[in-house]
């Protein structure tokens, strides 16, 4: 019977940036199944294992050797690969050489009465750990970080230097090296708790080794751990964490051996506004922030130590003294912030550029008052509420340059909200500017207030409408300005009953753009910006669930707003739903008289030619096409299709009693009209006949 093994293999590092490390795991978890049966290398399964200074792989019941094969292959019929004369032409001769073999070597087999040349080659098992060595060097060389670096005098490149590797098959070390790093069975421990050299006698023994020098070798586990203790400080505490998963994700893999600590700062500091405080703790230095059953923030957090359990009173003295003084410049800055009422900084917005080609941050300010003008009008909003609204617009980015922003940058929109209300803005221009920067992704929440989404929308848009008009639009996976993003901000807002049009807005934003001096193709810069929302908008849908031909039917209408395409698509979905077969029969008929009609002959019909079929088919008609752009005009699609699907008994009796093609031409060409005109019914709807073969 043959035995099988134990594979250990560890690349010792540096500490490895939290996220990169991360993905390590999800690069493995593809690349070691995938070299190992390329290698053929039989085994029962495989796991992979981090900390900050290490990545490990092991795998199990691997076997002594790769199987013996007996490869064959099927080449050219035989008639081609030797000629009258039985010798081998170029062909066999060819195909023998890529099998590594001699013509001489070459099998004749016959296949469904034909007969064929075969290469059979025999495939000698091979010793595992002879194989090993090169899968092993390729896990480090294949893996893909944002950023390499080289150290000392050596040429390769990793994430951070490797220190040590360990590479064994049970007992046995495969020989592996890198940048000067030779496998060995020794690892190294906690740098504090375990440090120096710690001997790994054999392979299913690494992780006990790990652990016994105060090393959680597991993500998952070290989570584990985090989450159990910050559960044991709210039991105890009587409050609530907040973990957000980016920054718990980091919190995992910035610690060997996690143990969650309460701590506390000064109350004082809670005077300042929560958001600093927060993002002062769990941006600038992976705090987690703890709150009372009211959800109000109290003065105390968690820090996860990495350090000796014995010294934990210590540790969370020397992390309260470093909030300390973080939350001191919070609170100086905040006060002297306050020394200037908000509109005193946005003079300063000439310091900062907005982008190379499109002028400072002041200047979009003023851009944005004047959109804000214009949507005040477009939304018919009352006196008080446009005159909100193009405050807020003008006053959103001043607190870019203040102190506390500059700082903490994170807080930059709620800040200036603040500042806003210190200021004596109103309660509404206070909160628009607060809120402005959202919806920031998909599912996040809008502004609360109309005048509030239309800043956002606003802000949105110029920087889209902008970028666009200086060639910087996103081209396919990059977009470093985030412009997809803020485009399904703007869709998700219109799409939520926004009451402004797209378009016009687009139209607006360029114009102040060009009346700012920016020289640019404003034509080509609009159908860039209009066809890049519509993509936005058909992917959005598409994600939602709507079906690929009901998206495409709409938008083959030439319908460009986003609000307009997501409620005819879901309208369509619905009356699909519930009449399918109408819907269905409507859609093949539409279909049919697309494909016969002749757009040459227009649409003017005789009604003295008719038949009955034809008379019935063309008061239908000229009721819906009536009844239609009304439905249309009131936004109102559900009663534009079941205007349409009214259409449909009469174009089936027309397609059954009458004969189209009718060697009268007269009569014929008459008919084709009448085609014309039941197709144009459809134009401002859907293109029905993109439902055909899916309805």
């Amino acid at each position: 019977m043959t035995s099988t093994h134990t594979l250990a293999f560890e690349i010792g590092v540096e500490e490895i940036p939290a996220f990169d490390l991360h993905s390590a795991v999800e690069q493995l978890q593809k690349m070691v199944p995938r070299a190992l049966q390329d290698a053929r290398i039989p085994y029962g399964g495989f796991e992979v294992f981090t900390a900050p200074r290490r990545i490990i792989v092991m795998a199990y019941d691997v076997a002594d050797a790769t199987e013996a094969l007996l490869e064959e292959y099927k080449g050219p019929a035989a008639k081609i690969a030797f000629d009258e004369g039985g010798e081998p032409t170029k062909a066999a001769i060819g195909f023998a050489r890529g099998k590594g073999l001699s013509p001489q070597d070459l099998q004749r087999r016959e296949v469904n009465g034909v007969e064929y040349v075969f290469a059979a080659k025999s495939v000698p098992a091979v010793p595992v750990a002879d194989l090993l060595p090169d899968v092993l060097a390729g896990f480090i060389v294949n893996l893909k970080w944002p950023r390499s670096q080289r150290w000392a005098a050596y040429s390769d490149y990793f994430v951070r230097p490797v220190r040590w590797i360990v590479a064994l098959l049970d007992r046995q070390v495969l020989p592996v090296s890198f940048a000067g790093a030779k496998s060995g069975n020794v690892t190294w421990g906690h740098r504090v708790l375990a440090g120096g050299a710690h001997e790994v006698p054999w392979a299913a023994e690494l992780l006990d080794v790990l652990r016994a020098s105060y090393v959680v070798p597991s993500e998952a586990e070290r989570e584990r751990i985090i989450r159990d203790g910050v559960e044991a400080i709210e039991r105890e505490s009587g409050l609530r964490a907040e973990l957000p998963p980016k920054t718990l994700l980091e919190v995992v893999n910035l610690s060997e051996y996690p143990q969650p600590l309460a701590c506390t700062f000064d109350e004082e500091f809670l005077q300042v506004p929560e958001e600093i405080i927060v993002d002062a703790m769990l941006m600038h230095q992976r705090y987690f922030p703890l709150y009372d059953a009211q959800g109000k923030l109290t003065n105390r957090f968690i820090i996860v130590s990495n350090g000796s359990p014995a010294c934990a009173e210590t540790i969370a003295d020397g992390n309260e003294r470093v909030v300390r003084a973080r939350l001191d410049d919070a609170k100086f800055f905040y006060e002297e912030d306050l020394k200037q009422p908000l509109e005193a900084y946005v003079d300063k917005l000439d310091d900062v550029v907005f982008q190379e080609s499109l002028g400072t941050v002041r200047a979009k300010a003023l851009r944005l008052q004047r959109l804000a003008r214009f949507l005040a009008k477009a939304a018919g909003l009352a006196q008080q509420d446009a005159a909100d609204l193009e405050r807020a617009a003008y006053l959103c980015k001043a607190d870019l340059v203040t102190n506390a922003v500059i700082e903490f940058t994170s807080v930059q929109g709620v800040m200036g909200g603040y500042y806003a209300a210190a200021s004596g803005e109103t309660e509404q221009v206070a909160q628009a500017i607060a809120q402005h920067y959202q919806p920031r992704f998909a599912g996040d929440a809008a502004p609360e207030s109309a005048v509030g989404k239309l800043v956002a929308f606003a802000d949105k848009l110029d920087t889209i409408c902008g970028l666009f008009a200086v060639g910087q639009g996103p081209t396919g996976s990059s977009d470093p300005f985030a412009l997809r993003r803020g485009a399904i901000g703007i869709v998700g807002m219109l799409d939520a009953g926004l009451p402004v049009s797209l378009a016009a807005s687009v139209d607006e934003a360029l114009a102040a753009y060009a009346d700012q001096g920016i020289v640019f193709d404003v034509e080509k810069a609009r159908d860039e910006v209009i066809d890049f929302f519509v993509a936005r908008t058909k992917v959005i849908l598409r994600e939602a669930g709507a079906t690929a031909d009901a998206v495409d039917a709409v938008l083959a209408a030439g319908v460009v707003e986003p609000a307009v395409i997501c409620s005819r698509v879901r309208a369509l979905e619905e009356a699909r739903a519930e009449a399918g077969e109408v819907m269905a029969d409507l859609a093949t008929a539409h279909a049919r008289a697309n494909n016969l009609r002749d757009a040459d002959l227009a649409c003017e019909v005789d009604a003295s030619l008719f038949g009955p079929a034809e008379a019935a088919l063309d008061a239908a008609i000229v009721a819906a096409a009536a009844a239609v752009p009304q439905a249309l005009q009131a936004h109102d699609y559900p009663a534009a299709l079941k205007q349409l699907a009214a259409l449909r008994g009469p174009i089936d009796a027309f397609f059954d009693e009458v004969m189209i093609m009718d060697e009268d031409r007269a009569l014929r060409e008459n008919r084709l009209r009448l085609l014309n005109k039941f197709v144009a019914v459809f134009a401002d709807v859907a293109d029905f006949g993109k439902l055909a073969k899916k309805a």
